[in-house]
């Protein structure tokens, strides 16, 4: 049996990590505040589990800034840390001070994690960490992990929030550096899955196709075009769980498809999918957003992992989910 600390726990991804843990019988202790706008869930309300149905689940209802400080504990196997301040588009574009909270929750695990040393610690940076000048209109990319290079170059990324995440990279490299802390750091992309948060594109678009049944028309925001890589929430797990041993130097791998989609798309499948066939039009006045961001997956292939769930299967999936759920 292992012994896991997961901070965040509670939100969206946490919840998926959490799972696996439970199920294989690991001793987990997860700290998460339930923090407003974040998409967490007190346990008794997460969807399609109740964790404290399993012996080996320890919640603590708490900022994980306060946990640091009061729990010293030095033989977890693993820190999953996932906490953050984070939303959809609108928090990350009208929010900008309350997402650089970021820096602080970070800054206050890597001083726990020298005092308290786990024996590896995994870390969710994001896609946003990325330059920006890579997922223009007028020339996009597929990401590449050495797209960000600490001691050359690294762009300007999308916003507060990728300011933070590329600060919490550098800290961990510099923990393994200076203090043989074992780390790795994973650039999930548009992450979706059943249970997320609505003020994220994927389980908005999917509603909306819902509600709107039988419509001439089916909006989505911004112009439409803006593409993304879609990747399941347990493609994600599953990436993380293949390759977070063989990391230890606070390197960054990509979770991702490689594969385009533009909310236009997105909300055409959906449609499709519960039988109809609108016009897909955007909304000027949404947030945006960069207009292309998709990983490049070579690293992820070397290193042993690949996708499984095509984005047709989880927007059947999801559906099902919805439409059993209204």
């Amino acid at each position: 049996m292992r012994k896991v600390l997961l901070t965040g726990g509670a939100g969206f991804v946490g919840r998926h990590f959490l799972k696996r843990f439970l199920d294989a019988g690991d001793e987990v202790h997860c700290v998460d505040n339930v923090a407003q706008f974040t998409g967490g869930k007190l346990p008794k309300d997460f969807p399609f589990y109740n964790p404290h149905d399993y012996k080996n689940f320890h919640f603590y209802h708490e900022d994980c800034r306060a946990y640091f400080k009061r729990v010293r504990d030095t033989d977890f196997d693993y820190a999953f840390h996932l906490a953050a301040m984070v939303g959809g588009r609108l928090m990350i574009d009208n929010f900008p001070l309350a997402v650089a909270d970021d820096l602080s929750i970070d800054a206050e695990y890597w001083q726990w994690a020298k005092e308290a040393k786990p024996k590896k610690t995994i870390t969710f940076s994001s896609s946003a960490a990325y330059p920006i000048k890579f997922q223009r209109r007028e020339y996009y990319v597929l990401l590449k992990e050495n797209m960000i290079e600490f001691q050359s170059d690294l762009g300007m990324p999308d916003m507060s929030y990728g300011w933070a995440k590329l600060t919490t990279e550098y800290i961990g490299k510099l923990a393994y550096e200076k203090h043989g802390l074992k780390s790795v750091a994973y650039r999930p992309f548009s992450g979706y899955g059943e249970d997320q948060d609505d003020t994220y594109p994927f389980p908005s678009i999917c509603k909306r196709a819902i509600e709107n049944k039988g419509e001439d028309v089916l909006t989505v925001w911004g112009t439409g075009e803006q593409m993304r890589d879609f990747i399941h929430i347990e493609d994600c797990v599953d990436g993380v769980f293949q390759t977070m041993d063989k990391i230890d130097n606070g390197d960054a791998v990509n979770l991702s498809t490689g594969i385009y989609t533009s909310f236009k798309q997105l909300a055409k499948l959906a449609a499709e999918v519960v039988g109809y066939s609108p016009e897909i039009k955007g909304l000027s006045d949404k947030p945006e957003g960069v207009f292309a961001r998709g990983g490049d997956t070579t690293k992820q292939k070397e290193l042993g992992f690949t996708y499984k769930i095509g984005l047709k299967e989880g927007v059947e999936k999801a559906m099902t989910y919805f439409l059993g759920n209204v």
